[in-house]
């Protein structure tokens, strides 16, 4: 018995994959931008456009001479500097920051922000305004070591293993939810700067993946 259309039938147009909506990411970075680099690199080679409609549409430094400026322009993605210097207050800053990440935002999605060495603690409003779709990596194995000099505080600690996380960003500092994270031991004779080296290393690999891993339970066709 044949199939009647509408009853099972489709024509090639109909049967064809549905194209994911558009979801714009806007990267935040203060520095080198290796973490950056490494997510543009993967939205590249695992076609995160046709996937999952993902695209790295801009790069925002709160400092002029962050060197990740420079290779963002060379892969041709927007680039603008809001100097947190310029403003009064943490607050003002953070406004205006959330402003010029709402020019990206799509009608039906709005933009994944992604904190890639951004040296800023986040105001409540700003968290809240974005909240389920602010990510952040920390190098350390949360909730071990929250804040600064997460290497050197390991080693004197004595731990066996130290690593990474990659967290959803949440009011209290490092404490969002954990999507991802990388454990490596601790050597003998380990310095701060060969920790943090090994651990960069693996911050390369598990952020692309946890971006990746989000925008999979966003598509929706």
């Amino acid at each position: 018995m044949g199939l009647i259309a509408g009853e099972g039938a489709c024509d090639n147009a109909a049967c064809m994959q549905i194209k994911p909506k558009p979801q714009p990411i806007v990267i935040l970075i203060s520095g080198g931008g290796s973490n950056m680099a490494a997510i543009v690199r993967a939205a590249q080679k695992e076609a995160w456009a046709a996937q999952f409609g993902a695209q790295v549409v801009a790069v925002i430094s709160n400092k002029p001479d962050a060197g990740g400026l420079r290779l963002a322009r060379e892969q041709g993605i927007a680039t603008e500097v809001l100097s947190h210097s310029a403003y009064a207050s943490r607050t003002d800053f953070d406004q205006a920051l959330a402003t010029a990440i709402a020019r990206y935002d799509q009608p039906t999605r709005p933009t994944l922000v992604v904190l890639a060495g951004f040296m800023r603690i986040l105001t409540p409003g700003f968290v809240a305004q974005h909240a389920g779709r602010l990510l952040n990596i920390h190098p350390s194995l949360l909730p071990a070591f929250t804040g600064l000099h997460t290497h050197q505080r390991a080693i004197d600690a004595g731990c066996k293993y130290a690593g990474a996380t990659v967290h959803q960003v949440s009011a209290e500092l490092d404490a969002g939810a954990i999507l991802e994270q990388s454990a490596l031991p601790v050597l003998p004779g380990d310095t701060e700067q060969m920790l943090a080296a090994r651990i960069l290393a693996t911050e390369h690999i598990i952020y692309p993946r946890a971006i990746r891993n989000w925008l999979a339970t966003q598509v929706r066709v």
